[in-house]
């Protein structure tokens, strides 16, 4: 494992956590919400599983990250206009799941 990948992960990981536990107000406008859930979870996913050096550790990182997702999401609800959403866990599990399907394939190249 690189250290600048993990470095990456981690601080990907705190601007996202940051940028959901905020306000809305603070945020300025962004495009499509969902698609942003998705691209957010892809991205940390695909640095996970090049920071996994076997499947199970790799089947950890990916439960942490849905785990994290539904984390992100609980905590959401203590913040004033903002709430859980299945629909925002939906997006995290696609991005997920697209980036280990695209992962495993790349690696099958």
């Amino acid at each position: 494992m690189a250290h600048w990948e993990l470095a990456l992960f981690l601080a990907f990981l705190a601007a996202l956590v940051l940028g959901c536990l905020v306000p809305n107000r603070w945020l300025p406008p962004l495009p499509n919400d969902k698609l942003m859930h998705a691209a957010a979870f892809a991205v940390l996913t695909t640095l996970a599983l090049r920071i996994a050096q076997t499947r199970a550790e790799a089947l950890w990182w990916l439960g942490g990250l849905l785990l994290a997702g539904w984390l992100i999401e609980c905590l959401q609800q203590l913040l004033p206009d903002r709430g859980f959403s299945w629909r925002d866990m939906a997006a995290n599990a696609a991005g997920i799941a697209a980036a280990t399907a695209a992962f495993g394939l790349s690696s099958l190249l």
